[in-house]
């Protein structure tokens, strides 16, 4: 039987700003990409939100992102790339720190929005969360986008990295992301999702926005959490992947 590890950015929440429902989400999928503080989540709603993962048997990842609350770190920010490895280093240590005072622990590292996007090809950037990364703990896996930059200097420096596709993300003909600032980019209807997943599980590829069809490696598949309707796109994907024959489970 196939596996494939099912991702979700969760504990977005602000004080008393709610986004997305994290409880839901825990139940659908396999690893948490929980927000670290820096573009979305403060400590109470970082700590409910391990316990909720903790509690469903979700393994906890660290979602770094630039420290952006305003733009919700989908800005790409031009910042000094040892600043950029101190704020990675301490995102990662609040994760643990709270995740630890749940029960949990962190097993992963995946950066956010604007940050994520930047290390595909931004070398100074990627290095910097390698760097970072390693400097907390070397056997902590980092998701990013297949061929990346970080991807790259993650193996070379003796990280593991983990290639990841998007369940509800329109692609490129080169394998990158369609910029949320264009029509098309988001996909929001359930079963469409749910295709676009089988097709990215089973014969690992994914239909780019002109049609075309791509070949892509993905060991995680990621549903975003903040996305409307997101809880039933998550509950399609399983429920499809499950009709399939192909088991949700961690990539660790």
């Amino acid at each position: 039987m196939a596996n494939i590890d099912l991702n979700s950015d969760v504990g977005e929440s602000f004080g008393r700003w709610t986004l997305g429902d994290d409880a839901a989400m825990v139940e659908s999928v396999s690893s948490a990409n929980v927000a670290c503080g820096f573009h979305a989540g403060d400590p109470s709603v970082i700590r409910s939100t391990c316990e909720k993962a903790a509690q469903a048997g979700v393994v906890i990842g660290a979602h770094v992102g630039y420290r952006d609350l305003a733009g919700f770190g989908r800005r790409f920010l031009d910042i000094d790339p040892k600043e950029l490895a101190d704020d990675v280093v301490f995102q990662i240590g609040a994760l643990q720190a709270l995740a630890a005072v749940s029960g949990a622990r962190v097993q992963y590292v995946k950066p956010h929005g604007g940050l994520y996007n930047a290390i595909v090809k931004h070398t100074a950037q990627a290095q910097a969360v390698v760097d970072a990364v390693k400097s907390v703990d070397p056997k902590l896996p980092i998701l990013g986008l297949p061929d990346s930059e970080v991807l790259r200097l993650a193996e070379k420096s003796g990280l593991r990295g983990v290639p990841e596709a998007f369940a509800d993300r329109a692609y490129n003909p080169d394998g990158t992301l369609v910029p949320r600032s264009q029509p098309g980019a988001v996909l929001h209807h359930p079963a469409e999702v749910a295709e676009h997943v089988l097709r990215m599980a089973t014969e690992q590829s994914v239909r780019a926005i002109d049609g075309s069809i791509l070949k892509i490696r993905a060991e995680s598949i990621c549903v975003h959490g903040d996305s409307p309707g997101a809880v039933a796109m998550a509950t399609a994907v399983k429920s499809a992947l499950g009709e399939s024959g192909v088991s949700i489970g961690s990539f660790v």
